[in-house]
């Protein structure tokens, strides 16, 4: 029987080459199935391995269709965003901040590490660790709100998305059960599954996770841990406030569950108290510099309880995800010599000028956003759908994020053998519920936009085009 990986990877490259059109709706699984004469089983983990990778999304009794501008895969991000679809021209599905001066910026830092003397010690490798001063510039650079981690805390990856793996991996064996919000980053799905284990989408409601319904889940079926991003919350920018965060840190704390707390927008919100500091033992606080920096060199930062840095920093160090020593050199020195405190600075007050262009050009429409953020979660007018929008968005020459990217699956437990199957719930896994998101099957008709990676007013004309698009009907 022909392996489903390469069935997707030929599907792939139809969407990729444009065979296969953004917003095109691909057959039902047991018509792919008998047309490609494979079993219903192998069609559904084809259609599953298109999701996986980002290039089609799922909408509960409607079908699957081709995403606007799928990600890029082995190919540079410019090239691959015209290459997939000439149609987009704007594409606010990518969310890399960048201001004036920046290169300069750092220009000026790397300058010392090219001297003959520095650059070998820069070229060597380095532990999950890191340095000494790295680990000293890091712990300061995250202080704030009357919290400080210890430098003995810290661990170093190469992106925060390979610490997110990293920690999840030494959390969590195959098999087990992650709490997140029933929105969540996309790219945490992809991690759960290469770790083989389950995420549990959790209800939210508008100060983000609510405490009752980690104890119901964990009750259901005991977690392994919690993903979650309590400040600044990709996509849907809500910020938990302080009692709120009592209340889960008084929770995870009777359950003694572990916690991964991503923090990697949080640097735009001034005055934010990690969750971390309510239940510093149970807390693992992910970060890095991508944001506040640039995606392409870049580090991943990781304060863990003290008892667990030499499981996770074990868990990096077998998955190769720990940071190369000359990004952490140049991260270091960008930290020590005030270079990334101004580069925050002036995003920060990027990102607010682009929020109020969108609630100036979008104001008649319900966008959920912090002003602070550099994202802004739309909450499509009806008859508008999240994939006929994102589909419309396209043929204009705009990519945006279908609101269903960052929904998860609620996966329902096999039945035992002789057990009876629930009334109501005739599949083994079914579309979540979502707190204030959800469509009418339970997606959310909503896109996200990123604001970031285009200029203003390059971002104006967009959000013109995405705004006539939806006065108008699908």
């Amino acid at each position: 029987m022909e392996d489903y990986r390469r069935i997707a990877d030929r599907l792939a490259e139809e969407i990729y080459s444009g065979r296969l059109k953004a917003g095109e709706r691909l057959p039902p699984q047991r018509v792919f199935a008998r047309r490609r004469h494979i079993a219903g089983s192998t069609a559904g983990r084809v259609y599953g391995e298109l999701v996986r990778r980002g290039l089609v999304v799922g909408e509960v009794g409607r079908g699957t269709f081709v995403r606007a501008a799928p990600p890029p895969s082995g190919r540079a991000l410019a090239e691959a965003t015209h290459d997939q679809d000439p149609r987009v021209k704007v594409n606010l599905e990518l969310n890399y901040p960048s201001v004036p001066g920046q290169s300069e910026l750092m220009a000026d830092g790397l300058a010392p590490l090219l001297r003959a003397d520095v650059l070998g010690d820069a070229t060597r490798t380095v532990p999950a660790t890191g340095t000494a001063a790295a680990r000293e510039a890091v712990a300061g650079l995250l202080a704030g709100c009357g919290w400080r981690p210890a430098p003995e805390q810290l661990l170093f990856a190469g992106n925060a998305r390979q610490a997110i793996a990293g920690v999840l991996a030494s959390l969590v064996r195959p098999g087990g059960r992650v709490g997140v919000e029933a929105l969540t980053y996309p790219l945490v799905k992809e991690i759960a599954e290469r770790i083989g284990c389950t995420l549990v989408p959790l209800a939210t409601d508008e100060e983000g996770l609510r405490p009752d319904a980690v104890v119901a889940a964990h009750r259901a079926a005991p977690l392994s841990a919690l993903y979650v991003q309590p400040t600044l919350h990709n996509p849907t920018g809500v910020t938990a406030g302080d009692r709120r965060k009592r209340e889960l840190a008084a929770v995870v704390r009777d359950l003694g569950l572990p916690v991964v707390e991503d923090r990697v927008w949080a640097f735009l919100h001034e005055g934010g108290v990690p969750f971390a500091a309510y239940a510093p033992e149970r807390v693992h606080v992910v970060d890095g510099l991508s944001k506040r920096v640039a995606p392409g060199l870049t580090v991943g930062f990781l304060v863990v309880p003290g008892e667990r840095v030499g499981a996770v920093g074990g868990a990096l160090r077998s998955g190769g995800w720990t940071a190369g020593r000359f990004a952490l050199e140049a991260g270091t020195r960008w930290i020590r010599d005030g270079t990334v405190e101004r580069l925050v600075g002036r995003k920060r007050v990027d990102a607010a000028r682009r929020q109020r262009v969108v609630a100036e050009l979008l104001d008649t429409f319900t966008v959920r956003a912090d002003p602070n953020a550099y994202h802004a979660w739309w909450e499509l007018p009806a008859p508008w759908r999240a994939d006929t929008f994102t589909a419309a968005a396209a043929a204009r020459g705009v990519a945006v994020t279908p609101g269903p990217a960052f929904a998860v699956e609620h996966t329902r437990r096999a039945r035992q053998p002789g057990q009876p199957e629930q009334k109501g719930q005739p599949g083994q896994t079914r579309q979540a519920r979502y707190v204030g998101h959800a469509g009418s099957q339970g997606a959310p008709d909503a896109v996200r936009l990123g604001l970031a990676s285009v200029p203003v007013p390059v971002l104006e004309q967009a959000l013109r085009t995405l705004r006539d698009v939806a006065r108008g009907r699908p």
